[in-house]
């Protein structure tokens, strides 16, 4: 109850604050209400509040914004999503403080658009701007003719969040033996030598739009690490396996990439790569010795858009290829992925017919999203939607094939 009347306070003291200061206040409220298919069991009841808190002069800028979920009745999750100030000066900008950064071009895939982490919590299915979490950094951006050097420092390291044991959304590998999780090797600490570096070109002309980046980072995903213990089984005077100590930890990355926009006629062809040194994959026996192999990986996208009228389509093939493969690797060589999208607007652009797919091309599974959007007003909407999980249970997405639901967001903009 306390931290509830904190945060309430923050809140109330920020409004303050933003009508003595001229601030421009903007945000939605929104309730999200999901249902299993398979149960009929409310998979998520959510209660939204998004707040922007904007404060710009001639040189300076300052943005907040908090962002409050309520699951349920009384459990309450409060998160600055982002605080920062804004520098503007002739050719370059500065941006320092908690901050979403987006790179890259891809639609629904993170391949060079690694600044800011996921929140996994509820997997692939929430807005994309609420996946990606803030992070402290110092942003750079200087100007030049058409062009735009971009150069980030992060002090501080942000990890992935995944969900957490209970969840639906959490499906964790059986072990073949009692196991223990030692997470001691988990902590980065802040410091000069832990720091990220990251920097991209980026030039916008008639012709083509594109960029060109390298990071040196850390891999925001945890290397699972196993030690093995054995006891020994007297009537077959054999060692056992007795138990297993799994023990996450983080480990540096470096990438260097890039991305493009063109437009031919009516197409827009879009494309995303993203060469990867070092990463350590699993085996797939995590008892054999030598359970992690270190190999570069290549991640790309071409993408490609039409639209007509009211209708948008748009199609992406989505490939990683591992280097130097080894058969032991629990992961494939080829992984291929597809997406989908079309988009109708109708009514006046009041309704909104979407659907958009994944469809993973190595076991014939996929993720297909259904949704319907009504515009009451500007600041109004509700949305009646679907994710429906089907195929093989070795894919991504067949996997959660007793997830699929339906669900409402009824929104409110102000």
């Amino acid at each position: 109850m306390k931290t509830k009347i904190f945060f309430i306070v923050i809140l109330l003291s920020a409004s303050q604050f933003a009508f003595s200061q001229k601030v421009d206040i903007n945000g939605f409220v929104r309730n999200y209400t999901g249902v299993l298919y398979e149960n009929g069991e409310f998979n998520m009841l959510q209660n939204t509040l998004n707040l922007n808190f904007d404060l710009m002069g001639d040189r300076v800028a300052f943005r907040a914004n908090p962002l409050v979920y309520l699951y349920g009745i009384d459990s309450l999750d409060f998160n600055m999503r982002e605080i920062y100030l804004d520098l503007y000066f002739d050719n370059f900008d500065i941006r320092v403080g908690k901050q979403q950064i987006v790179w890259g071009r891809a639609d629904g895939v993170f391949i060079t658009d690694i600044v800011s982490p996921l929140n996994l919590f509820e997997f692939l299915l929430p807005d994309f701007d609420e996946i990606r979490i803030g992070v402290y950094a110092a942003k750079v951006d200087y100007y030049f003719g058409n062009s735009t050097i971009e150069a980030i420092w992060k002090p501080v390291f942000a990890a992935n969040i995944f969900p957490q044991e209970g969840s639906i959304w959490n499906k964790p590998p059986e072990f073949p033996a009692p196991t223990s999780f030692d997470y001691s090797k988990q902590s980065i600490k802040p410091s000069l030598e832990n720091s990220e570096i990251y920097l991209k070109y980026a030039l916008s002309s008639s012709a083509i739009d594109f960029d060109l980046m390298g990071a040196y980072t850390w891999d925001a995903t945890p290397t699972m690490y196993v030690d093995r213990f054995y006891g020994f089984d007297t009537a077959t005077n054999q060692p056992v396996l007795d138990s297993l100590l799994i023990t996450p930890e983080y480990n540096r990355l470096a990438l260097a990439g890039g991305s493009f926009t063109s437009t031919i006629k009516s197409f827009v062809i879009r494309g995303e790569a993203a060469y990867y040194f070092g990463k350590y994959f699993q085996t797939a026996d995590p008892l054999a010795e030598g359970a992690l192999v270190q190999k570069d990986y290549l991640h790309y996208v071409v993408g490609l858009d039409y639209g007509i009228g009211n209708l948008k389509l748009s199609t992406q093939f989505i490939q990683r290829y591992i280097f130097d493969y080894d058969d032991l690797i629990d992961s494939d060589e080829f992984d291929n992925t597809m997406t989908f999208l079309a988009r109708y607007d109708a009514v006046r652009e009041t309704l909104h017919l979407e659907l958009f797919s994944y469809v993973g091309l190595n076991y014939g599974d996929a993720l297909i999203r259904p949704k319907i959007t009504y515009d009451f007003s500007d600041s109004f909407s509700i949305l009646l939607g679907s994710n429906i999980f089907v195929g093989d249970e070795r894919g991504l997405f067949g996997r959660y094939g007793d997830n699929s639901m339906i669900y409402t967001k009824i929104k409110y903009n102000f």
